[in-house]
């Protein structure tokens, strides 16, 4: 069963997740919540492994997240 990284970043600028794929060609999505990020993933990964060719019957996904913020003290 393929397995697919999704790299989660926050955009302090925008105020807003970013998802993106190095295995997934085209996935750039984002949302203000990483829980509707999340779900908005999973419905679009079946859709673009299909233009890129590929039909897999089901596979794993893996979530990274990164969130740098500055604190002051």
């Amino acid at each position: 069963m393929p397995e697919y990284m999704i790299n989660f970043k926050w955009d302090h600028e925008a105020a807003v997740w970013l998802a993106t794929s190095d295995n997934i060609p085209g996935l750039v999505l984002e949302s203000g919540s990483i829980d509707a990020l999340m779900e908005r993933v999973r419905f679009a990964i079946p859709e673009l492994l299909e233009l890129n060719g590929e039909k897999p019957q089901s596979v794993l996904i893996c979530f990274k997240s990164e969130r740098h913020e500055q604190v002051y003290v």
